[in-house]
């Protein structure tokens, strides 16, 4: 057995000489070295590999970076450029293999159409990636000639990795599990499937950012990071399906889940691919100092990575998100069980701007009709402009408790109007406020003075009016509790009662507070 000497390092493990690196890189690495020879060798025209092939490849790449790191080629200069090499064949190789998972999947996927052809972008996208992944191969084969590294013998190109398939498909024979609760799992399913759906606004990111090449734009807005989280959250979705639908007589009587669960997976797969073109951008292009984009390898051109992960992989997740939550809230619809919910109106002025806006945005988040009922009158809770005309009836309300309580009040009974009228105004909302039956939001309050010429309104209907103008102006507010009616979907008046319970999203002078997590969509 041969024993290869290597310097010493006194600081740390002994140092290994490049040429014996050489010669360990070249016995791990000539299955993928013959891998790239067959990938460049002229069949493959265009660049669209197989499935055989490219998982070969990611596998030899995947255990090639491992060795790679292992003695530290990240911080060796002659061995840097190779270990990059290594990790875009890595990537690209499993960017290619995703690529041609979906397009093969794509009969299977029972895809609602949407703008755009999809098949046709997806063969694009394999064109790119193919290509990329064919000069990663060439510039791996030079690398490894550059280093040293022995290649394979003239002739070795790994063997045949052509992929033919017969037509047909196996019977449909399984026995399908038994589902108790049809209802409660779909609408469990779609109402998970919108609440995330809420919170993947990064995917209309296309949109947003203006032109592909944007390199500012697009690592602010579509960082690796936060598409790998979106990544995991449709995985994880997908995996609820497949725990508690799959299989079952739920999923045979319901079509419409099926076509769900397809739209679920391509979302994955595209944001899968999203991920390994941000990272390839952030890791292999951009410089973190200067915040420039470069490929130092000179593998990928112009805005060619960005355009194809803005145009393709974000911009056919978002047309698909959008479809398949419109076919959700139309399950929703179809299992809906109603019921009614008895709440509080907004404190704070009634159901202005804040309040009728979060009302309306729970009701269309699950596509439900949902009404409002107050004193007898039904409002579309949908509609912010609706819950508005709802004020009237509650201003309504809170001026026929001021005439009723107004009276009552000990200033009013001990009150000389012979005195100021203006001071009599200003006793009795200071003393509908120690009650706490008044809030007041401007101080000092700006009372008017009687109109002489109006020889026919009595002290008291004055100071009445009076105070009915400061709550109108909103000067003042009436702390009278008044109760509103939703009708519709019980998922939905369960959010209803959540959001009145804190206060529509405000305090009681109006201020934006905290919603819970669980109708955390509200905040999008």
């Amino acid at each position: 057995m041969k024993t290869v000497e290597t310097p010493q390092n006194a600081e740390g493990p002994p140092l290994i000489s490049d040429k014996a690196f050489a010669e360990l890189i070249g016995r791990r690495s000539q299955t993928a070295l013959r891998l790239a020879t067959n990938m460049v060798s002229g069949q493959w025209d265009p660049p669209v590999f197989t499935r055989p092939l490219l998982g070969e490849m990611l596998h030899q790449a995947t255990e090639l970076e491992e060795v790679l790191d292992a003695y530290g080629t990240r911080n060796n200069q002659q061995w840097r450029p190779f270990r990059s090499i290594v990790a875009a064949a890595k990537l690209f190789a499993n960017v290619n293999y995703t690529l041609l998972h979906i397009r093969h999947s794509i009969p299977i996927y029972r895809l609602l159409d949407v703008e755009g052809d999809f098949a046709a972008a997806t063969d694009e996208a394999m064109g790119f990636a193919g290509r990329v992944l064919l000069q990663i191969a060439r510039r791996f084969l030079e690398q490894s000639r550059r280093l040293g590294v022995p290649l394979p013998a003239e002739g070795e190109c790994g063997g045949d990795f052509q992929e033919q398939f017969p037509p047909g498909r196996l019977a449909d024979n399984y026995q399908v599990r038994k589902n108790a609760n049809a209802a409660e799992t779909v609408t469990y399913l779609a109402t998970e499937f919108l609440r995330q759906a809420a919170e993947s606004q990064l995917l209309h990111a296309p949109e947003r950012v203006g032109s592909a090449g944007d390199a500012d734009g697009i690592s602010k807005s579509l960082s690796e990071e936060r598409l790998r989280r979106l990544q995991r959250r449709f995985h994880n979705l997908q995996s609820l399906y497949d725990t508690f639908v799959s299989d079952t007589d739920t999923e045979r009587q319901d079509p419409d889940l099926p076509v769900l669960r397809g739209h679920v997976t391509v979302i994955y797969h595209l944001l899968e691919t999203a991920t390994q073109f941000a990272h390839y951008h952030e890791r292999h292009m951009m410089d973190p100092t200067q915040g420039s984009s470069n490929d130092p390898e000179g593998l990928v051109t112009g805005g060619s990575l960005l355009d194809v992960l803005m145009k393709y992989s974000l911009a056919y997740s978002s047309r698909y998100l959008v479809r398949a939550r419109d076919l959700c809230q139309e399950m929703l619809k179809r299992y809906a069980e109603v019921g009614r919910v008895e709440v509080p109106a907004p404190k704070y002025r009634g159901f202005h701007v804040r309040p009728s806006t979060l009302v309306a945005k729970v009701v269309r988040h699950y596509g439900s009709d949902v009404k409002m009922e107050l004193d007898g009158e039904t409002f579309d809770a949908a509609s912010p402009l609706e819950s508005f005309r709802a004020n009237e009836k509650i201003n309504r309300r809170k001026r026929l408790w001021l005439t009723s309580h107004v009276g009552k009040l000990e200033c009013v009974r001990q009150q000389d109007f012979a005195d100021d009228l203006t001071q009599a105004v200003r006793r009795v909302v200071l003393e509908l406020a120690e009650k706490g039956e008044v809030v007041i939001y401007e101080r000092p309050l700006p009372v008017q003075a009687p109109d002489p010429s109006d020889a026919h309104e009595t002290p008291m209907q004055y100071v009445l009016d009076e105070v009915k103008r400061l709550q109108a102006t909103g000067v003042i507010d009436i702390e009278v509790e008044i109760r509103v009616a939703f009708i519709g979907d019980k998922r939905v008046l369960k959010d209803l009662k959540l959001l009145a319970a804190n206060g529509y999203g405000e305090d009681n002078f109006g201020n934006n507070i905290p919603l819970p997590d669980e109708i955390s969509y509200l905040r999008r």
